[in-house]
């Protein structure tokens, strides 16, 4: 037995068995932990060219006060972004609040009235759901209040894009094709990016007119491509999600074509400023500093996400992505089909965490969300799902929803609580599981 296990089990109260469950785990792992270890290298030599070519100094750390003009580190940290994503313009601003609000001002730039936007990727995240207006909500200011159409196309059995359904959808007023990367509260795989780029693909050469979009959150720096290496015209997504790497204190960035991204700066501020306006607050080198260490968190979430995928499907739980699949966003599910095994999942995430980890979170109304939501967030962000964390809407058949880490060991510790807070209140049996082995 390791030093570091008999430290948890000393000073944590961690059972021996769950300790043995966490390590046959981890050697099962060994060469999918490699291959991310490439992957992660390629990344991290990505951002270093992209700081490289764009001259960053200290300077740029500065910031100006009022309207922002001239900000020279505002767009340095752009530029930065735009080299990262292979892209001509981006927009990265702090005063976008979230994820949600980067594809809604993408939406509203893109879209006019009369116009049509099709999610190709089945129905899109709640909060995209209000944004849109096709839940039972009546907020004032949705894309359909403002006359644009908007209709989906379900995955196939596969649960995968169906590029014979998109082709069959597509009118002559459809202005967008719309791609959301990661799972959501849905019970499917992300979206790898060999099946955008084949939408991507089949999208340019019969409408090249039409303009294809990837909602990219949770999704950066899992792969050696980001999705506008291989044609998507603008994505869009959080700091507070993996480009960030835990340093960014808020804000979303959109990247894409020039003159996409100049329209999206005009719903963001308004026409006639754009992007010339727009106070950073001093958040350029945090901003800075996250997204160069965003390759090696988003290594220790993945890591994280799929020793918790492998430990719970040893235990006999359907977890999503399956174990074995091909990874394409930092999220992992698990479907516990039990009210109380979800909410102690959470309520385990919680109590491992370095900030209120006293906290018992219960299950709440949260804004934009039709059930309620059990969310475990004890990070030095608010709010950040690229530190450890986990949520589970409260209905059937009660998955719980793993991501982040900014540190491996920390995420592994994350799973290990979990497991011997199930064991605690005898939701699971971990020793009769090890048989079954």
């Amino acid at each position: 037995m390791t030093s570091y296990n008999k430290h948890l089990i000393k000073d944590f109260g961690i059972k021996p068995e769950v300790l043995e469950l966490i390590d046959k785990a981890e050697a099962k792992l060994k060469d999918k932990f490699d291959t991310l270890e490439d992957i992660c290298a390629i990344n991290q030599l990505k951002v270093l060219n992209a700081f490289q070519e764009n001259n960053i100094s200290d300077t740029h750390f500065s910031w100006n006060t009022g309207y922002g003009y001239d900000d020279a580190g505002r767009n340095a940290v752009e530029n930065v972004y735009a080299s990262i994503f292979n892209t001509e313009s981006a927009l990265v601003r702090p005063n976008i609040v979230n994820g949600t609000h980067a594809l809604s001002t993408t939406l509203f730039g893109l879209l006019k009235p009369g116009e049509e936007l099709i999610y190709v990727t089945g129905r899109p995240y709640d909060t995209l759901q209000t944004v849109i207006g096709i839940n039972e909500h009546e907020y004032m200011g949705t894309l359909t209040d403002y006359s644009i159409q908007y209709s989906e196309v379900t995955l196939n059995g596969d649960l995968d894009v169906d590029l014979e359904a998109i082709k069959a959808a597509l009118h002559d007023n459809t202005r967008v094709i719309a791609m959301q990367r990661s799972t959501g509260y849905d019970w499917r795989p992300a979206i790898t990016l060999d099946s955008i780029r084949k939408v991507t693909k089949l999208i340019h050469e019969i409408r090249p007119d039409i303009i294809v979009m990837v909602d990219n959150c949770y999704g950066e720096f899992v792969s050696e491509e980001e999705p506008t290496d291989f044609g998507v015209d603008v994505i869009a997504g959080s700091l507070i999600k993996n480009p960030g790497g835990g340093l960014a204190l808020s804000g979303g960035y959109i990247c894409g074509r020039r003159e996409l991204v100049e329209r999206i700066s005009y719903r963001l501020t308004c026409p006639g400023i754009g992007a010339e306006c727009g106070l950073t607050f001093g958040q350029n080198r945090a901003v800075l500093q996250g997204i160069f260490l965003a390759p090696k968190v988003v290594n220790a979430a993945l890591r994280g996400a799929m020793l918790c995928g492998t430990v719970y499907d040893m235990l006999g739980y359907e977890v999503c992505p399956p174990v074995t699949a091909e990874r394409s966003d930092i999220v992992e599910a698990i479907k516990f089909n039990d009210p109380d095994l979800a909410i102690t999942f959470i309520q385990a995430i919680q109590s491992a965490a370095p900030i209120d980890a006293y906290v018992t979170p219960i299950p709440w109304d949260m804004p934009g969300y039709d059930d309620q939501v059990i969310m475990a967030a004890g990070a030095f962000v608010q709010g950040s799902s690229i530190e450890l964390s986990a949520d589970a809407p409260l209905r059937e058949p009660y998955i719980a929803y793993y991501q982040g880490g900014l540190t491996y060991e920390h995420a592994r510790f994350g799973i290990i609580k979990s497991l011997q807070q199930l064991v605690d209140k005898g939701l699971i049996d971990v020793k009769k599981a090890q048989k079954n082995i």
